[in-house]
């Protein structure tokens, strides 16, 4: 079986301290950690968009926003199709360190009466820049912002999804703004913890810059939250996920979805009937039972 980039990188790194002994060891992981931590959390990925235009409940338009520091971020906007004129509920969706979001359009549109955007990360697709913590999270700002000075969103109900590292960004969002619902995918308590659980002794509380602690982020939030689980997840351990289940400050629901594991619970039909359900209730809107295209 061919491993993930984030496995091979991790199984290098302990392949290295296991060959050091006692004192190389650690010392080798902690140079590797140091010099390797960009391509551990962010893995930018180029492939050419797969936009699912197919929909009949939106219209889809492609978005270019531009950053305070300049950088051009480029996805997509769906656009509901409405029988009368006025505003909408909003989604928007952060992906994971190796996703380019396009493919995100044909589960997306399965929200109809709603807004949904899904914007590349720095770097991901023909998005600009380079990714970091601190970009992300100020894009993240922007871009909800945006979001809710169009004249055909509604800005008091605006959820937010993020899978996997985008919990993170998700988690960060939910504490700064007044987000009207959460969908966390595979979500993590803190990078930091993550990296020590899995590279002890190698000083990766001192040396990670990139450390999306949302467990201190889950405790300022009081939006209600869906936190979807894999079955079967070897990337982010259980025990990081609950953790932050249980310091979130706002009401949650969870749901383990059976068969699934970390790497393809997004695309589960079960996961997307949870996310019509949840948004459906928060924002009081029909729900459409559709199977996945």
């Amino acid at each position: 079986m061919r491993l993930q980039p984030e496995e091979f990188l991790a199984q290098t790194i302990s392949a290295a301290m296991q060959k050091g002994g006692w004192l190389l060891g650690p010392l080798g992981g902690m140079a590797l950690i140091y010099l390797l931590q960009d391509r551990l959390v962010f893995n930018p990925v180029n492939p050419p968009a797969a936009v699912y235009r197919g929909s009949q409940s939106h219209r889809l338009r492609a978005l270019t926003l531009t950053m305070p520091d300049g950088i051009c971020l480029r996805g997509w906007w769906l656009r509901p199709h409405r029988a009368t004129p006025g505003t909408a509920p909003a989604v928007v969706y952060f992906g994971g360190r190796s996703e380019e979001v396009s493919w995100i359009s044909r589960q997306l549109g399965q929200l109809v009466g709603m807004h949904a955007f899904f914007v590349n990360y720095r770097g991901y697709g023909e998005s600009q820049g380079r990714p970091s913590e601190r970009a992300l999270l100020a894009d993240a700002l922007g871009i909800y912002d945006w979001i809710g000075a169009q004249p055909q969103v509604d800005p008091s109900r605006v959820a937010v999804i993020g899978r996997s590292l985008g919990s993170g960004v998700a988690a960060y969002l939910a504490a700064e703004r007044p987000v009207g619902g959460v969908i966390l995918i595979t979500p993590f308590d803190s990078l930091v913890e993550i990296a020590c659980r899995r590279f002890p002794y190698c000083g990766a509380r001192l040396l990670l810059k990139h450390r999306f602690e949302a467990l201190r982020l889950a405790r300022r939030t009081r939006a209600p939250a869906l936190i979807l689980l894999a079955e079967s997840d070897t990337v982010i351990p259980k025990r990081h996920a609950v953790l932050l289940i249980e310091a979130w400050g706002g009401d949650k629901e969870v749901l383990m979805v059976p068969t699934t594991n970390h790497c393809d619970i997004q695309e589960h039909p079960a996961s997307w009937c949870a996310i019509r359900n949840f948004l459906a209730a928060r924002f009081n809107l029909r729900v459409y039972e559709q199977s996945a295209q």
